[in-house]
Parts: C-alpha cells; sequence; structure tokens
C-alpha cells in the first residue's frame, strides 16, 4: 500500500494521481438534462425521507413554521458543500473519501475515522423502523403502540429485505437509485402540490412561506428560536434539512459512478446481475490547457444544475410542502414520536376525511421511508468499498479484482447488523441520534474538504475565496447545533 512517490496526493501512502485526458462534457437542452443530471436527484430522494417528512414537520408541529428558516439556511450551505465535494471527483475522477485519505498522518488512520463515523451515523436502520410504522397503519388501520412492538420489527426486516433484492438487479447500482429516485421525486413532490392545494389552507401558505425568514404572522414578529426548544430536535432538523453528513459526501461516490468528469476514467461498481466492471483504485490528473478548462467549465456547468436546479430547488419544495400538510392536520403543540411517527400524518388526514386518504398518505410515507432506506443502506456500502478497494491491494485483487464481492460482502454485513439494530432503539429516537452525528460529520468533513481541494488540486481547479468562506461559515453553522444539542445532554 506504502508508495514513495514524492507527490502531494501520494504523501500519505495512496498511489499518485495518474495523467489522463479530461472527457468532453455533456451540452444537453431542455428534456435532454434528465439522463444527464442524477447524483442530485439520489440526494434529494434522500432528503425528502428523513427531514423533510419527518423531523422537519415534527419540530413545525411542535414550535411553529419560524423554524423554517433554518431548513433554508441549511439547505443553501449544502448546496454550496455538495458543490465543493463535486469538484474534487470532477478534477481527480475519485470519490471525495479517498481524497481525505490522502492527507496525513496515513491512509489508513483516515479509513477507519471515516468508516466509523459513517457507521456511527448511518449504521442505524432509522429509516426501515419508522417506514415498518407506516406498513403497521396500513396493515392495522391505527397508529402502532408499545405492544405492537414486535409486529413493527418483523415489518422493520422485511423492509431490510427489500432493499437488499433491489440492489442485486440492474446493470450499474448507481442508475438503478437514480432512476427509483426519479419516480420518487416526482411522484412524491406531485402527490404533495395535489393535497396541498386541495386541503391546505392560504393561512398555513402564508405562514409557511415567511417562516423561512423567521417571522410569525400571528405575533406580527420575527421568532427565529421559539421558546422551550427541544435541542435534540432542532440539531436533527439542521443537520438533516437537505441531506445530511455522510449522504452528502457519499454524492460523490455517485458521481464517480455517473461518469462526471474525470471520472469518466475510473469504472464504476455493478449489480450482482451486471457484467463485471474494471473499478479504478486511485484518481487522475490532466493538463490544465485551454481546451482542457473548457471541458472543466462543461462540467462544473452540469454539476451546478444537479445541485442548485435539482437539489437545492426540490430541497425547499420537499420542505414546505408536507410541513404545510401536517400544520393543518395536526394540532400545533403536538409531540410526533414513538413507532407510529411516520403515520402521524396518515392518522390525523384519515379521521379529518377519510380513511382513504389516510391509505394513500400512508403508502407515500411507506414509498419515500424505503426509498430513503434504501439509499442509505447502499450509500454505506458504496463508501466502505470505495474506502476498503483503495486502500488495500491485497483486497483489490481477491478473486480477480471484482468489486462487487467486496460490496456485497460489506452489504450483508450492514444488513445483520441493521437487524439487531431494530431492537435497540425507538425509530423517531434512532432517527434524531442520527441527524445529530451528521451535524458532528459536517464540522469535521467540510473543514477537512476544504483542505484537500485548496492542496490537492491543481491551482487552476481550486475554489474561489468566497467558496473558501462559505465552507468555514458551514462548519460554524452546524458547530452551533452540535453544541446546543452535546450542551442539553449534560
Amino acid at each position: 500500500m506504502l508508495n514513495n512517490d514524492s507527490a502531494p496526493e501520494a504523501r500519505s501512502g495512496l498511489d499518485p494521481y495518474r495523467p489522463a485526458e479530461m472527457p468532453i462534457a455533456p451540452n444537453p437542452k431542455g428534456l435532454g438534462w434528465v439522463p444527464v443530471v442524477g447524483p442530485g436527484v439520489i440526494l434529494l430522494g434522500l432528503s425528502i425521507g428523513s427531514g423533510e417528512f419527518l423531523l422537519g414537520p415534527a419540530i413545525i408541529v411542535k414550535h411553529g413554521a419560524t423554524i423554517l428558516w433554518v431548513a433554508l439556511a441549511a439547505v443553501i450551505l449544502q448546496t454550496l458543500f455538495n458543490l465543493e465535494v463535486m469538484r474534487y471527483t470532477l478534477a481527480t475522477g475519485e470519490p471525495v473519501f479517498t481524497g481525505f485519505m490522502r492527507t496525513r498522518p496515513r491512509a489508513g488512520f483516515w479509513a477507519w475515522f471515516y468508516a466509523a463515523l459513517y457507521f456511527l451515523q448511518n449504521g442505524w436502520p432509522a429509516w426501515a423502523a419508522n417506514a415498518a410504522g407506516a406498513v403497521f397503519f396500513l396493515s392495522a388501520g391505527r397508529l402502532a403502540g408499545p405492544a405492537d412492538a414486535s409486529s413493527v420489527y418483523l415489518f422493520g426486516l422485511a423492509t431490510f429485505g427489500v432493499c437488499f433484492a433491489v440492489l442485486l438487479l440492474g446493470r450499474r447500482i448507481e442508475r438503478t437509485l437514480e432512476i427509483l429516485n426519479w419516480v420518487l421525486v416526482a411522484g412524491v413532490l406531485l402527490a404533495f402540490v395535489v393535497l396541498a392545494v386541495r386541503y391546505v389552507p392560504a393561512s398555513v401558505w402564508a405562514a409557511t412561506a415567511v417562516g423561512f425568514v423567521g417571522y410569525d404572522p400571528a405575533s406580527a414578529s420575527f421568532r427565529p428560536i421559539p421558546p422551550n426548544m427541544d435541542l435534540m430536535l432542532l440539531g436533527a432538523f439542521a443537520a438533516f434539512s437537505g441531506a445530511g453528513g455522510m449522504a452528502n459526501l457519499t454524492l460523490s461516490n455517485w458521481a464517480r459512478d455517473k461518469g462526471y468528469g474525470m471520472a469518466g476514467n475510473a469504472g464504476y461498481i455493478a449489480a450482482a446481475t451486471g457484467e463485471k466492471s474494471t473499478l479504478a483504485h486511485s484518481g487522475f490528473r490532466f493538463e490544465p490547457t485551454a481546451e482542457a478548462m473548457t471541458r472543466w467549465r462543461g462540467w462544473l456547468r452540469i454539476v451546478r444544475v444537479d445541485q442548485i436546479g435539482v437539489f437545492f430547488v426540490g430541497a425547499v419544495l420537499g420542505m414546505a410542502l408536507p410541513a404545510m400538510l401536517y400544520l393543518t392536520f395536526i394540532p400545533p403543540g403536538t409531540t410526533i414520536g414513538g413507532l407510529g411517527a411516520a403515520a402521524a400524518l396518515a392518522n390525523a388526514m384519515a379521521q379529518a376525511a377519510g380513511p382513504a386518504l389516510g391509505t394513500v398518505v400512508a403508502v407515500i410515507a411507506v414509498w419515500i421511508l424505503f426509498k430513503t432506506q434504501l439509499d442509505q443502506m447502499e450509500g454505506l456500502t458504496r463508501a466502505i468499498t470505495d474506502i476498503l478497494w483503495s486502500g488495500s491491494k491485497r483486497l483489490r485483487e481477491w478473486r480477480g479484482g471484482d468489486v462487487r464481492l467486496v460490496y456485497y460482502g460489506v452489504m450483508i454485513l450492514g444488513v445483520s447488523w441493521g437487524a439487531i439494530a431494530l431492537k435497540l432503539v425507538q425509530p423517531f429516537l434512532l432517527l434524531q441520534l442520527t441527524a445529530n452525528m451528521a451535524g458532528i460529520v459536517f464540522v469535521i468533513a467540510s473543514l477537512h474538504l476544504l483542505y484537500i481541494n485548496c492542496t490537492l488540486l491543481p491551482p487552476a481547479l481550486r475554489p474561489s475565496r468566497w467558496r473558501r468562506a462559505g465552507l468555514i461559515v458551514f462548519a460554524a453553522f452546524y458547530g452551533v447545533f452540535v453544541t446546543l444539542w452535546l450542551g442539553s445532554l449534560i
């Protein structure tokens, strides 16, 4: 694993970048953008499944819509962070985790560090557990209570099994996720728009709109932090408004498999039913000639549309629409939690507008949370697989260098642990713990990302001063919420 090359990117033990040509960027127009964007769609699907559908509405119902300013700030900052994550992958063809491993003290230290962080955040089956509560509602016609814990657990196990089966299919796993998330994003946002137009009164539309700047129409004043705030829920809300922690970093792994920028030279992780694909274990560098820089700017255009036009816009809509429905059907001040948290909206709408509507909303909840668990399971497996693939020559040579053996081996271990973890903590609390861990990840990773983009990339490809300042603001923003959360535990 050790490499004596004096190149800056090789000083921690990984192989240096190899020279290659920057591929030509697509130049899509109109509907031609649909197959070109993709990583942002996967990330948006993740964001709708946790912050936007569960944590956001829970804090908004309990404390009011004025807290939405936190969501807007978080999504703006996460979009900037995502663009910097993608910058590294465009320039090198590597996932950002490999970039982190290229810094001192050594690659192995950072491999273990980020693998442990990923496990601490996403190794918990929070989404399968919450999806199980919605499935129980569909089967029993009521919210799950403490006496139903065994049934909810079995539904959670079934959710895991379906996720694993889906990831066996197709040719390229990233493409499978992309298609499913297009279905999720288009279908769910359309459904929420229809429901909001039909059931949400104008006063709630207005309160939600001005809530994004912290204004409360009822008191005619700004109330950015309402009194008696639940600080654990606030930290979770800030982290999962948008995607959250490791999910944002895994964006670079999906961009690699999509073939963005220099990743067009890297290969991808194939599904079990697809053909074996050669996956590069280290990245590339290109000479910043006039032609290469034109291609570079073309790829930057692609990722800006992917992140600003898809992720940012979709995340804001995904937060506002469910929040309005919760505010309309669930009394203000209600605490949402327990085994039936995912079906709280379905139950309230069934009581107010009939069981048929409740069933429709419960089906939407199951689909959202199932897809989020699928993406989280795949993201955890993918990131750890890439870390192992970059860091271990012995593993790359195992069984003929077929990365799928590593990928599915890691996944089986993750699913086995998830089956145990489902029994350990209540689903909604599990989701809050996961989200607050994401805040810690954001603080650490944003500063590490700033370092590698300003040292490992050639000067012509490095972020501008305002983008560097933005990453520092990003770290400070999440540092505040992490401090408040940890302080509340003392």
